[in-house]
């Protein structure tokens, strides 16, 4: 017979407010190129006291080549597979992670950094991503639907997928640089950190 009245049975909801769980000590930043992860990731590993990872830069440090060169050999698929081995055998602590645009086109990699981060969707409007990226094929960047893709496809394949895997997401739209990663920072519960 139960004692216990019925609202302590009751398993409560996991604190949804608190995004920084202990076993989660890293933020991942996913978006669309020219959104700012790494920009932005710099920034905010200050404002929270965290380390900084940029996974191209981990990539590019990997294969010896920069992106664009390893798309240029490999094809997209080809830089895909290589950017989800490289994502899946990442390990971090206390680190803002930004990673690759592509990289939402590794499922096994978003689980692995599902796992040991809390992902934040650096979300950017077509117009001001527009206003923000020069030339595709020198940044290197991935496109799935091969060098005629236009940025507005690119836009459109991408989008749903940074949903998909996303915490969190915050809009960066209009803002510099501070501004979004202070942005970020509230929103991943740090506000009291900020130095106003």
């Amino acid at each position: 017979e139960w004692t216990e009245p019925l609202f302590q049975l009751i398993k409560e909801p996991p604190n949804k407010e608190s995004h920084m769980a202990e076993e989660k000590s890293n933020v991942v930043l996913i978006g669309m190129p020219g959104a700012g992860k790494s920009t932005l990731g710099i920034v905010l590993a200050k404002i929270m006291a965290l380390k900084f990872v940029d996974a191209d830069l981990v990539i590019q440090g990997q294969m010896d080549k920069t992106l664009q060169t390893i798309i240029d050999a490999m094809g997209p698929d080809g830089f895909i597979q290589v950017e989800n081995e490289i994502l899946s055998d990442l390990e971090a602590e206390e680190t803002v992670i930004a990673t690759g645009g592509s990289a939402i086109y590794s499922d096994e990699a978003m689980k692995h950094l599902s796992d040991i981060g809390v992902i934040v969707y650096l979300e950017i409007s077509y117009d001001s991503l527009k206003g923000r990226l020069g030339d595709l094929q020198e940044r290197g960047v991935v496109l799935k639907g091969g060098m005629g893709m236009s940025l507005r496809e690119l836009y459109d394949e991408r989008k749903p997928l940074y949903e998909k895997y996303a915490d969190i997401v915050v809009n960066v739209d209009d803002l510099n640089i501070t501004a979004a990663a202070r942005k970020v920072a509230c929103a991943l519960d740090h506000c009291e950190a900020l130095a106003y």
